[in-house]
């Protein structure tokens, strides 16, 4: 990029663009796990409202929620391993007027204690926020049983779900935010694993709205949660080859900004869909689906395919299962040689 040439980025961090072109973003950039933002998000937001109250199932030192509990012990509750009830305890919490943030894994909120999340909250529209770490593979020296990675695809598809997978740290703070002021049931999805500070302060994070973060006229790449900064590298990674890619970040699976997407898809003529979660039902299908009925035209999606992953590092992960950023960039040359 010359200097008379107008970046290309939008909100992305000065210094972490000249790490997406030389590979280095993830052994050079901040990094932080974005359970860590939601742990000193809840502090702020407790601070602010004392109608706040912070539910754990034994998870409160992983997720970090155990300071919360230490500033706020009268607002702190740790029911164990008994997801089910702390969710049946938050629905009823929330009936009293208190906002209760309900934290556990992704695999346990999705699965475990869906009963009462879909029944006991989601059912009856109740005000409450459903914290959930470790989602996709990001936890991967967890294991499977660890391993949310159907939980945005189970939670899309509840009835008055709202379902937020903000893509670093800060947006990770002001996804949480939003999510308090918010009146009815959130499932935010946060990563075990540390991943890159990408964002400036100035994200113009809003539920329900998918941002583009680098313009590009060939392709747009449509990516959530750790899979937008794989994203980003990808584009850099197809300019290298003369492919101009638009990347969006989706942080906000449900409602699906179907403007943006749209627009997007209509200007590039080819798509590409990228998430750290199955490949059924989540991202990529929820914008097939807006795309088969509303502009037809050449997509492929990344994401975890009809398997369950192995124990490993995390971006060994990633690259064993398809999910890194070589990967979406040839899913995008594939995608454009079927404009």
């Amino acid at each position: 990029m010359s200097n008379n040439q107008p970046s290309p980025y939008h909100y992305v961090r000065p210094e972490v663009i000249p790490l997406l072109a030389s590979g280095e973003l993830f052994t050079k950039a901040d990094k932080a796990p974005t359970r860590a933002s939601f742990a000193a998000a809840i502090i702020d937001i407790g601070a602010r409202n004392p109608n706040v109250v912070v539910l754990d199932a034994d998870v409160s030192k992983s997720i970090g929620t155990n300071k919360f509990a230490a500033k706020f012990p009268e607002r702190a509750f740790n029911f164990g391993i008994a997801e089910q009830n702390m969710f049946a305890a938050a629905a009823g919490m929330a009936t009293t007027g208190l906002i209760p943030f309900a934290c556990t894994y992704a695999v346990f909120a999705s699965m475990r204690a869906l009963d009462q999340v879909r029944n006991a909250i989601h059912y009856p529209r109740l005000n409450v926020k459903i914290a959930a770490s470790h989602s996709g593979i990001t936890p991967g020296p967890d294991g499977v049983t660890h391993q949310g990675q159907e939980d945005l695809s189970i939670m899309r598809a509840v009835a008055n779900s709202t379902v937020i997978a903000p893509a670093d740290p800060d947006t990770t703070t002001l996804a949480i935010h939003a999510a308090a002021a918010y009146d009815g049931p959130v499932y935010l999805s946060f990563t075990r694993d540390p991943v890159p500070k990408i964002f400036t302060p100035d994200y113009p994070f809003e539920i329900g709205k998918a941002v583009t973060v680098r313009d590009g006229k060939d392709v747009v790449i449509i990516a959530m949660r750790d899979l937008t900064a794989h994203a980003l590298v990808a584009a850099e990674q197809l300019a290298a080859k003369g492919i101009d890619a638009r990347v969006i970040d989706c942080p906000t699976l449900k409602p699906l900004d179907t403007e943006t997407i749209l627009a997007a898809a209509r200007e590039t003529g080819a798509v590409v869909t990228a998430e750290n979660n199955v490949i059924f039902g989540g991202l990529g299908s929820a914008v097939a689906e807006l795309l088969v009925e509303n502009l037809p035209l050449p997509m492929q999606r990344i994401g975890v395919q009809d398997t369950f992953a192995e124990s490993g590092p995390y971006l060994d992960l990633l690259d064993k299962y398809g999910l890194s950023a070589p990967h979406i960039a040839a899913a995008a040359e594939a995608v454009l040689k079927r404009k």
